[in-house]
């Protein structure tokens, strides 16, 4: 356990820190499976729109230090191959 304010006050940061990246990272998962389940189902239209949506969620996480750029740019880059396939 922490000693000192300054690791105390680390700890709390932390907690809160972890709990909006979490809720974050979850919704960033939900707008994707949307994108998913539409690719999924074969409606062109309505992954295309799924995914207008998921991209400025996906690049927010990049921007708020949540998911690598890379990761993000691949998840983009399947996503969109797949859409285009159908």
């Amino acid at each position: 356990m922490a000693n000192t304010a300054s690791a105390k006050k680390r700890i709390r940061q932390t907690t809160r820190r972890t709990e909006i990246n979490r809720a974050r990272v979850s919704r960033i998962r939900s707008f994707v499976k949307k994108v998913e389940l539409a690719i999924g189902s074969g409606d062109k239209d309505a992954a295309s729109d799924a995914f207008k949506a998921a991209m400025p969620e996906l690049q927010r996480g990049v921007s708020k230090g949540v998911l690598h750029k890379n990761t993000v740019a691949r998840k983009l880059s399947r996503l969109s191959t797949r859409i285009k396939a159908l």
